[in-house]
């Protein structure tokens, strides 16, 4: 991509533009936060408000390399090391300063440590991290996920299974004992005790799992008009989340419109306003994919005149290209819980729900598909293109084009 094309672009996730260089404070957090999640790429040299190279002088790039090499190995802790390079647009000289995803995160100020010091990427701003985010970056730095983590606060004998035991009786053929559990990594005997897993506790079906994980819930509204604020119907879906993905879908269903397309032989052939099997994937994925461990946020499922979003606590995994997801990129952030969640049948191969939701997308030409990351959190929104003759319009999201073969 030309630097021409590349200036137009919105700032976000990996990208950041400086019209000088900044202060050691400010490059650190940018250079943090990058380093913390995607990786991403700072230009110096770009001017805002009209976007357009101002550049940086020549005679001085050497100099204003060696800064700003010292200002990163200086403030930012575990070191980072970036690829600094000069860039030429015409008459104009600019600086790249290239930052990779770390792999020894948390990344964070030296002079504010790593309790305070801690910076994550939130769209176009670099955020100071939670306590929440900063033990998921050093889960990350061990390939440890939340789920498979021990809950020491409860033992295996105080979860009712009786659900999740059914369900798997049915999709395996196998009773769900005792040894099933160990060998799916859902419990583990530390010091005589047999304790579960996030996971586990999260599969269970009752008040446990609802005192321990109250955010793991969906809920469910439907809103008159284009804008959130007038209910028509609203649910919480509280249950265990291996029954969740059903409920919520069937909420959805209540809430859009079927009807006759024309008869094939004598038969009626229906159809659905929305790609109902492409909305049914889509919720399986916010709650396999969803960030557990984040306290205050559960997914969110509204129905609105001209759309349906689907939201789901916690970004998108560091290593999947947001620009690029339609390619079947696929990294498992909760690794304990989607083996289950395979086997029960709920999801199918690795990667392949956004090829599942653009085959159904092929059919409802009428219909399109963007998303988009709300704070912390991952928005999945099918929208009607033309709903009262006005276009569909999603600030900052990438729209799924979707191919006639």
């Amino acid at each position: 991509m030309k630097i021409s094309e590349i200036i137009q672009l919105p700032e976000g996730r990996k990208l950041d533009f400086k019209q000088k260089v900044p202060t050691s404070a400010n490059l650190a957090k940018t250079i943090v936060a990058f380093a913390n999640d995607a990786g991403g790429a700072i230009y110096i040299g770009v001017k805002d408000k009209p976007r357009e190279i101002i550049g940086v002088p020549e005679e001085e790039l050497i100099a204003i390399e060696e800064q700003l090499s010292n200002m990163i190995f200086d403030n930012c802790a575990p070191p980072i090391i970036p690829n600094i390079t000069f860039l030429q647009s015409e008459d104009k000289h600019l600086i790249k300063i290239q930052v990779h995803k770390g792999n020894t995160p948390p990344y964070y100020l030296k002079k504010k440590g790593l309790n305070e010091g801690v910076y994550i990427r939130v769209g176009s701003v670099s955020r100071q991290a939670s306590d929440e985010m900063i033990a998921e970056l050093t889960r990350r730095r061990h390939n440890i996920s939340f789920d498979s983590e021990i809950n020491f606060a409860k033992t295996l004998a105080e979860l009712n299974l009786e659900s999740l035991g059914r369900a798997f009786q049915k999709s395996t053929g196998q009773l769900l004992d005792e040894t099933v559990l160990l060998k799916l990594e859902l419990t583990r005997t530390e010091q005589g005790m047999k304790l579960p897993s996030n996971a586990l506790i999260l599969l269970s079906d009752d008040e446990i799992k609802n005192r321990v994980f109250p955010n793991a819930i969906i809920e469910c509204a439907r809103f008159k008009g284009t804008d959130p604020g007038n209910f028509i119907d609203q649910k919480t879906i509280t249950g265990s989340i291996i029954s969740q993905p059903d409920e919520a879908y069937q909420f959805v269903l209540r809430h859009i419109s079927e009807y006759t397309t024309g008869y094939v032989s004598v038969y009626r052939k229906d159809r659905w306003e929305y790609p109902v099997f492409a909305v049914r994937e889509a919720i399986r994925n916010a709650i396999i994919h969803r960030d557990y461990s984040m306290t205050g946020q559960d997914i969110k499922i509204a129905v609105f005149d001209n759309r349906i979003e689907i939201t789901s606590p916690g970004k998108l995994s560091p290593s999947i290209d947001y620009d690029d997801m339609e390619s079947g990129q696929s990294e498992i952030r909760n690794k304990t819980l989607a083996p289950v969640f395979k086997m029960l049948g709920i999801i199918e191969k690795w990667g392949n729900g956004l090829k599942l939701i653009a085959n159904e997308l092929r059919k409802y030409p009428d219909i399109g598909l963007t998303w988009n990351e709300p704070g912390v959190s991952f928005r999945v929104i099918f929208y009607k293109k033309n709903y009262d003759d006005k276009p569909y319009h999603s600030a900052h999201g990438t729209t799924m084009v979707v191919s006639e073969g």
